[in-house]
């Protein structure tokens, strides 16, 4: 038997960032918005009773390293499948370490692969619940759409959809460690924070303009010379008409929202010369279980 699964992207329309938690973690408060880059997944029963993955990109890891394996492990350990062979092949389109939840949407789509194999074993919110021992994004790239986002990631309030648009994306050359970032935002008080009311309330009245207003990502604040590209991206955006532009996640993507999709293509054709990667997508709902 042999399944396919679009593993979506994941956008941070906000992210801020409260007190670590005795677990090591900090407190998470964001607005995630899934969007249409997306790698394809194929799941294949094998009669070797192992689980492996294998890749467009040499360097993706075929092991317990790589957040699918692991997915599908969480899955049959619940299931009581154990032993089942499986091949996860992953066709690769969103940019690696860019702040778009690329590992954790490919673990995602495993698990709502497998629950399809398994003829819908599992409700959305126990797939969730697997969801968040994988990884703290995996949770919200099973279900996808617009969505705060609490905890660690993992506590999820489905939101009205993002309005109609066009996201212009680019990553340049370098990524970001995850990790460096926090342990600086850790060594100086954070100076601003995203308005996530009034984005949760603008998104309620769906006024696209009024959320692109508010969109604000912490980390941009943190003391770290790769910020100035960051900054120079989003000036780029905005130049091209971008309603608003900031860097997801832990970096190094930005985007731009863009009411005219036009615009939005001329901004990735011109960022693309200068920048590692550049495209532009649209906001995706939420998705079928």
């Amino acid at each position: 038997m042999e399944l396919r699964e679009k593993a979506y992207a994941k956008l941070n329309i906000s992210l801020d960032v409260g007190a670590k938690r005795d677990d090591g973690y900090h407190e998470m408060n964001m607005v995630m918005q899934t969007v249409s880059l997306c790698d394809e997944l194929t799941v294949a029963q094998t009669d070797d009773g192992r689980i492996s993955a294998r890749s467009n990109l040499r360097f993706i890891p075929s092991d317990d390293r790589n957040l699918a394996v692991k997915a599908a492990k969480v899955f049959q350990a619940a299931a009581g499948s154990e032993g089942q062979g499986l091949l996860l092949t992953l066709k690769k389109r969103i940019p690696v370490g860019a702040g778009m939840a690329g590992g954790s949407s490919d673990a995602a789509a495993v698990l709502r692969a497998l629950n399809r194999m398994h003829g819908g074993r599992f409700s959305r919110t126990e797939l969730e619940a697997l969801a968040g021992q994988v990884g703290s994004d995996v949770a919200f790239c099973v279900a996808g759409g617009t969505a705060l986002a609490k905890g660690r990631g993992e506590i999820l309030e489905a939101l009205p959809p993002l309005p109609a648009c066009a996201i212009a994306i680019c990553k340049p050359e370098f990524s970001i460690s995850t990790p460096e970032l926090f342990r600086k935002l850790d060594s100086a008080p954070l100076r601003h924070h995203p308005d996530t009311a009034g984005i949760l309330e603008a998104l309620a009245r769906g006024e696209l303009r009024a959320v692109c207003r508010r969109m604000y990502n912490v980390f941009e604040d943190v003391g770290d010379r790769r910020m100035r590209t960051v900054c120079q991206i989003k000036s780029r955006m905005l130049d091209f008409g971008a309603l608003g532009s900031i860097m997801t996640g832990t970096g190094s993507a930005v985007f731009g929202i863009f009411s005219d999709r036009g615009a939005a293509q001329a901004a990735a054709r011109s960022l693309e010369k200068d920048y590692k990667f550049a495209c532009v997508a649209e906001p995706v709902g939420r998705l079928p279980e």
